[in-house]
Formats: C-alpha cells, structure tokens, sequence
C-alpha cells in the first residue's frame, strides 16, 4: 500500500496555481502505476521511493518538472529533457505531458529497473565538468605565488 507524505500536500499546496493540477496528475499516475510507492521530501521536493528513488515532481516559477531517476535508460537521450531538468522538460501545462497510459508505463519500467538492482547512469555533463575542471591549468601569477610559497 503507498504512503502518502502530508508535506507533499502541503508542498503541492504552496505551489503557483497553474502548477497545482500538473503535482497532483503526476502524484496520482505515480500511485496509480506504483501503489507500493512512498513518498518523501528530498533536495526539498517530492520525490517517490520504490526499492530506491523512483521519480520526483518539482514545480517552479514558470514550468513544473518530472523527474524519473533511471530515464535515460529508459527514454534514451530524450531533446526535451535537455531544455530544462526533468525527464520531459519544462512542462507548463497538462498537455506538455504525454498520456496518462504512457507516464504510467514509463514508471512501471522504471519500478522493474529498481526491483533488478540497475544502478542510475551517470550524468554527461557532471562528467564533462570533472574532466574540464581537471584539464584546468592554473594561470601563470597563481602558479608563482604558490611555488614561492613551498619553498
């Protein structure tokens, strides 16, 4: 049986008024297609936990967001999940998602991929930023005062 979080509630309650009804789609497709799932505040928004973190919903001055843990395993490089974070990027309105039938199989599959143990790929572009920041040379006045401080 799922467990309904009352900070969820009230998250969704102090949400803009166009945000409203997109929370409370989402939170219902996610227990409709998940009825072990918890819900619980994480990063400061709402996240659902089933054998680890499933999805989370967000909302924002402008867009809301959905958020499925595993989706790029299970959406492949989708360009609307560039554009803004979330699985299917900024939406601003009920019709910027895709059916209900279609959210809910995408967060079976994501139920299935936690039930196997299948671990989140790692984001490209924290990557990039690693290897950049280790590319980073420092420049030549800081080198100079750090040497001279070693000796």
């Amino acid at each position: 049986m799922s467990e309904r979080d009352p900070r969820v509630d009230a998250y969704i309650a102090k949400s803009a008024d166009f945000a409203q009804p997109i929370l409370r789609y989402l939170r219902e497709a996610i227990h409709e297609a998940c009825p072990e799932v918890r819900e619980v505040i994480k990063w400061r928004m709402p996240y659902f936990d089933y054998h680890g973190v499933l999805c989370g919903i967000a909302a924002f001055k402008a867009h809301c967001a959905f958020v499925l843990w595993k989706g790029q395993l299970i959406l492949g490089d989708n360009p609307k999940a560039q554009q803004a974070m979330g699985s299917f990027g900024r939406i601003s309105k009920l019709s910027d998602l895709p059916s209900k039938r279609q959210l809910k199989s995408c967060i079976r599959a994501a139920m299935k991929l936690n039930e196997a143990g299948v671990k989140a790929p790692r984001i490209k572009m924290a990557l990039k930023a690693k290897a950049s920041r280790k590319a980073r040379a420092f420049p030549p006045p800081i080198k100079l005062r750090l040497g001279s401080a070693r000796r």
